[in-house]
Order: structure tokens, then C-alpha cells, then sequence
């Protein structure tokens, strides 16, 4: 045979060596199986075991399907990667495969060495080195070689498919024949009675399911029209001498465009298996990337490998290394699957430990009647299906295109899986650094008034006989701001935690609107120190529907926040007025303004930017964000904007209360 010895260096993707063995019916095909292993773990190298499916195989003998089963089997066993290629030309289509897939060595059997006969087809080996000269053809020794294996079709040996064939067949045969008497008696040649026997062969060959019927239709063709057409009629005798050709030619005309219209019915057929699979195989591609969450994700695949298969499903999900309650999928919707459930679960149990088959169809746990999968990447197994198969065992292709879909399945079960760890790192990353936050804004910020506190105590204990009671007062008077600040920081770290933990409760009644404003202004007030506070209200008799107690919490929170950030004698205004249906508060003030990048984040938990404010003290980022919480806890909302010329405006509204009137 010949060999490419500068193949490794001329082309990169063959640098690794990749055996190839061609997966047949033939008895010999396991022996070559087995070399092509051993040649793969000699070279330890990649190792492929290809299946060719030609339209005969479609009716190709149930013995002969059992075979490539166990052949496929004993590859798989033995490591190798099982694929599966549709076409008539099976040189060609190996050919391709290996060029595509990086094969450097393919290993065939002696019977396809040599001819027959001189006038037989070229051998496969013979075409592969014309498809494919620079990859080695490894020949193994076949006892077998001098008996041509050629595989059995299946027979149809029902009487309802024999009568069925027969009775279409004989119905155009006499169809043709009525209409080639009429043709006759219209003075229409004998050529053109000639062109609709052929006719009637070949819609014979497209309605039947056998080639002998179109065989036996060319014949009676013949006959009937030297009966019944040529002189003497009437007779089986033909007077002209050129009758013999004509019924010769006629004979091979017909059969062989019955033939070929067979031969085409076969290849539109795969055509229609092969778009059918295809689609099935995009379909399901599409349908997990839109699955959200490993129930539509199984369940996606499980009505895609129904649509392929036609047979009743069962799926188990692995669950902290056990199998979850089987979910049952039937090919029947009405109807019921038959399962024993003790004895079919050991066997998906076995998958899910061994991550390999078992069940029906295999050598462990074959008394079942499902055949168990893994759904699996790599080592990591994500659930188990078990498909029916005791009855009638899957195809070589219809097992290709069932692990494709496996493969796709486990592909989406990890992506989601990464998802959702993506997503928990996410969450715990932020929790994470709302804790840092915390900690680190309390063990900063606590600092100033605490010393403070302890400062001021210290210097009254000691030294407060030598103070005048102007110092006195002034000493009083940081104490009682400083704890008051820290009383605020609890209250709102009570309000935070109440929140995150879903128990804040409103207390809601009817309030006037003008009153809230007033007491949350009179609370501020003296802090206010020089900023001037104002208040107008369009309509001094406005009623919301509230928790008053919050609501003098919220604009006391967006004023303290005026107080601190803006310079002092910049103003401050409270307005409150009616708007689109519900009551509207405004709290302006006219000091730098809110920075662009903080707008979106002014309301989050534990964010306060880099504002600070005359004493260094930093507020934790709580008190706009318990704002937010509280008015939207009464169906309200909240916004931050600019003020014009200059400053800020923070909004938000309340639901009305209205009074009823009666006159």
C-alpha cells in the first residue's frame, strides 16, 4: 500500500496519528475492530470507529443489523469514538470523513483488496487511495476474503405487503394497457405505446416497496405488448425481424429506469431522514439555549429525543450524587409507561456510579427494558435517561445522533450549572463587600464621636470645676450632638436590618400632609445651624395616606443630608403639592449638586460617594436607601435630580387619602 512518510511534516493537522476502522455488518469486522484498538494504544493515539448508512441499509436483514450492533458495541468498549456518516458512495464518505477529522491511518479487511473478476468495480481500497492518497491503508488478514460478503436485504414476508404490492402493480400494468389500446386504435405509433409501458415500470418502481416488482412488471410488458400490438396479434409470435431488439430494448429500458427510480426513492428517503435528524439536532440546540433552569433543559431534551426516537422516556436528575424521582415522558400522551421501578432504578443507579451504559441492549443489567445513559461532561455525570429498547434495540445512526443530543444536554446542565455558581459568587461578593463597607465605615467613622464623648466626659470629670458655663454649655452641647448622631446610625441600621429581613410594617393612617412637613422641619431645625429652612404648601389641606412617623423619617433623612453636604446660609425648601394624582414632596436645596456618576447609586445600601462633610465623620449610606425603602413600601416614588441654577432636588410622592363631602 502506499505511504506518506512526509505527511507529519508537509501538514499540521496530521501531527498526531488518528486510526480509523470502518464499522460494517460483515463477520469479519470485529477482528478488524480489534487491531485498529490495539494500533491506537500502541501509538496512543485518537481512535474512531465509522459507520457508513447507505439507503439499503434501511432494509437491510435483522440478523444483519444485530451484527453492526455488537460490532458497534465492541468498538465503543474497546475506546473508540463513534460516528456515523449518511451516503451511497461509502469510498467517498470515508474519504471525507478522514480528511476533515485529521485521520492518518485506516484499517480495512483483505476481501477489500482485490477484485473478483476483471470487470468488477474498483475495490473500496482502490477508491480510498484515489479519494485519499496521502493517508495509510492498513490491510488485515481475513480468512474470509476468498467469500464475497455481500449484505441480505430483509424480505417482505407479510400477505397484506404482498398483496398490496401486487395489487398496485397489476393496477398500472392495466392501466397502461387501456391506455395503450387507445392509443392503438388512434393510430398512435408502436413507439409511443413503448413510452407508456416504461411509464407504467417506472410508476410501478416509485408506489411498491421492491425492486422485483418493477423486475416483474418489465417483463409482463413485453409480453402483453407482443401480444397484443405486434403482427399476428393476439399470439406470442412476431412476424418482423427487428421485433426481438424492440422487445429486448424495451425489457432493459424498463427495468432500468424502474431501477433507477427505486434507487432514487431510497436516496429522497435518507435525504428526509438525514434533513429530519438534522433538524431535530438544530431544534434542540435552540430549545436548550433558551431553557431556563435544569427542568425545561430536561425536559427540552426529552421531547427531542421522542420526536427521534418515538419511544417512551424516563429521566433521572443527579442530586447530590443520587438519582431524584424518575420523570416519566411518554410517546403516547393518554397512554401509560410501563415501569418497574425497583428493578429499572438499580440499573440507572450503575450509570450514575460508572458513568457508562447499561441496561437493555448491553451486558449489564440487561434484563431491563429501558437502555440507561448518562447525561455527562467529561467525569461529571448530571442525570441519567433511560430510553425503551428491549423490544427493538436503536440503530447505529439513531445512537449517534441520541449521544449528540446527550452531549448537547450536559453541555446546557453545565452551563446553567456555572450560571447559578456565577450568580451565588455575585451575591455572595456583594454581601461580601456590604459586610466590608459596614465594618469598615463603623470602625472609621464611630471613632470621631466616641473620642469626642469620651474626651468631653474626661475633661468635665477632671477639669469641669475650672469651666465657665459658657465652656460648660459648649461641652454639653457636643456630647448631646454626638450622641444623637450615633442614636440616628442605630435607628437606621434597626430600619437596614428590619428590611433586608422583610418585617418592616406600616402603621398607615390619614394624615395631613402640612403637619408631617412641620414636625420633620422642626426636627431638623437644630441642626440646621445657619442654612435657612423654608416651607411652602400649595395646598394646605392636603391628606395622604401614610405611616407618619416614616414619612417624617424620609424628609428628615433628605434635609439632615442638605444640612451636611451644601455650605452654610445656602438655603433649603420644602414644597408640597398635588401631582398626577398623587401628593408630591420636593426638598430643594442650592448647595454643589449631586456628581453625574452618583445619580444611579445615590439610593443604594451602604453608598455614600466621596462627600464629606465638616467634622470627617462619613454617613454610612443608609439613610437615602431607607428613603427609597419606605416610600415605595407605600406605592410611592423617589427621585434625585438637579436643581436650577444650582444644587439638588430630591422628590417623592404618596398616595391621596380623599375625604368624602357632604352637602
Amino acid at each position: 500500500m502506499k505511504a506518506s512518510d512526509e505527511r507529519q511534516e508537509k501538514n499540521g493537522l496530521h501531527a498526531d496519528e488518528h486510526i480509523l476502522a470502518c464499522l460494517s455488518s460483515a463477520p469479519s469486522n470485529a477482528k478488524i475492530i480489534r487491531t485498529a484498538a490495539r494500533m491506537a494504544r500502541a501509538f496512543n493515539s485518537q481512535f474512531t470507529a465509522l459507520f457508513v448508512e447507505t439507503p439499503d441499509f434501511a432494509v437491510a436483514t435483522a440478523e444483519n443489523k444485530r451484527r453492526l450492533q455488537d460490532n458497534r458495541k465492541l468498538a465503543e468498549q474497546l475506546g473508540a469514538n463513534i460516528e456515523t456518516v449518511y451516503g451511497e458512495d461509502v469510498p467517498y464518505q470515508i474519504a471525507e470523513y478522514a480528511r476533515l477529522s485529521g485521520v492518518t491511518k485506516i484499517v480495512l479487511g483483505r476481501s477489500a483488496v482485490t477484485r473478483k473478476h476483471f470487470f468488477a468495480k474498483p475495490t473500496l481500497t482502490e477508491q480510498l487511495l484515489s479519494y485519499a492518497p496521502e493517508i495509510d491503508i492498513h490491510i488485515i488478514p481475513d480468512r474470509s476474503a476468498e467469500t464475497a460478503y455481500k449484505p441480505k436485504k430483509a424480505r417482505v414476508s407479510t400477505k397484506e405487503s404482498l398483496l398490496r404490492n401486487s395489487l398496485k402493480s397489476g393496477g398500472i400494468l392495466l392501466g397502461a394497457t387501456l391506455l395503450s389500446v387507445l392509443f392503438y386504435h388512434l393510430g398512435f405509433t408502436n413507439a409511443n405505446i413503448i413510452m407508456v409501458y416504461i411509464l407504467g415500470v417506472l410508476l410501478t418502481s416509485i408506489v411498491t416497496s421492491h425492486q422485483i416488482y418493477s423486475l416483474i412488471s418489465s417483463m409482463a410488458s413485453v409480453v402483453i405488448f407482443n401480444f397484443l400490438f405486434t403482427t399476428p396479434r393476439f399470439s406470442l409470435m412476431a412476424y418482423e425481424t427487428g421485433y426481438p431488439v424492440t422487445f429486448v430494448s424495451m425489457f432493459l429500458t424498463a427495468y432500468i429506469t424502474g431501477t433507477f427510480a427505486i434507487r432514487y426513492k431510497a436516496q429522497a428517503g435518507q435525504s428526509a431522514k438525514i434533513a429530519h435528524r438534522t433538524k431535530i439536532l438544530f431544534d434542540t440546540d435552540q430549545l436548550l439555549s433558551k431553557a431556563n433552569g435544569k427542568d425545561e433543559i430536561f425536559r427540552a431534551a426529552a421531547e427531542q429525543i421522542q420526536k427521534l426516537l418515538e419511544r417512551d422516556i424516563v429521566i433521572f436528575e443527579n442530586v447530590n450524587g443520587q438519582l431524584s424521582q424518575p420523570r416519566f415522558f411518554s410517546k403516547d400522551p393518554s397512554g401509560e409507561i410501563f415501569y418497574e421501578l425497583e428493578r429499572e432504578r438499580a440499573a440507572a443507579e450503575w450509570v450514575l456510579t460508572n458513568n457508562h451504559s447499561a441496561g437493555a441492549t448491553t451486558e449489564t443489567h440487561s434484563h431491563t427494558r429501558y437502555l440507561y445513559l448518562a447525561f455527562r461532561v467529561n467525569e461529571r455525570v448530571y442525570g441519567v435517561i433511560g430510553i425503551e429498547a428491549k423490544e427493538a434495540p436503536l440503530d447505529a445512526s439513531e445512537h449517534g445522533i441520541l449521544l449528540s443530543i446527550l452531549g448537547e444536554t450536559a453541555l446546557a446542565l453545565e452551563n446553567e450549572k456555572n450560571a447559578r455558581e456565577k450568580e451565588a459568587a455575585a451575591v455572595l461578593a456583594e454581601r461580601e463587600q456590604l459586610r466590608a463597607n459596614l465594618l469598615r465605615t463603623i470602625s472609621h467613622d464611630l471613632r470621631t464621636p466616641l473620642t469626642s464623648i469620651s474626651g468631653n466626659a474626661n475633661n468635665l470629670m477632671n477639669n469641669g470645676s475650672g469651666f465657665d458655663d459658657e465652656t460648660k454649655q459648649q461641652i454639653y452641647t457636643d456630647i448631646y450632638d454626638d450622641s444623637m448622631w450615633l442614636i440616628d446610625l442605630v435607628e437606621n441600621l434597626l430600619y437596614a436590618t428590619r428590611i433586608e429581613e422583610g418585617r418592616m410594617v406600616l402603621r398607615t393612617s390619614a394624615e395631613l400632609l402640612s403637619e408631617i412637613v412641620e414636625e420633620a422641619v422642626e426636627h431638623i431645625s437644630r441642626k440646621a445651624g445657619r442654612h435657612p429652612l423654608s416651607v411652602f404648601h400649595e395646598d394646605d389641606l392636603l391628606l395622604v395616606r401614610a405611616d407618619g412617623k416614616l414619612v417624617v423619617q424620609v424628609i428628615a433623612n433628605i434635609m439632615d443630608n442638605g444640612v451636611k453636604y451644601t455650605p452654610p446660609e445656602t438655603p433649603i425648601t420644602v414644597t408640597t403639592r398635588r401631582h398626577g394624582g398623587m401628593a408630591e414632596i420636593r426638598i430643594a436645596d442650592t448647595g454643589n449638586g449631586i456628581p453625574q456618576a452618583d445619580k444611579e447609586r445615590i439610593f443604594d445600601m451602604f453608598y455614600s460617594g466621596d462627600q464629606k462633610i465638616a467634622d470627617n465623620r462619613r454617613s454610612l449610606g443608609l439613610g437615602l436607601y431607607l428613603c427609597k425603602a419606605i416610600i415605595e413600601a407605600h406605592g410611592g416614588t423617589i427621585t434625585a435630580e438637579d436643581n436650577q441654577p444650582r444644587g439638588a432636588v430630591f422628590s417623592f410622592t404618596l398616595p391621596l387619602e380623599e375625604v368624602p363631602h357632604y352637602e
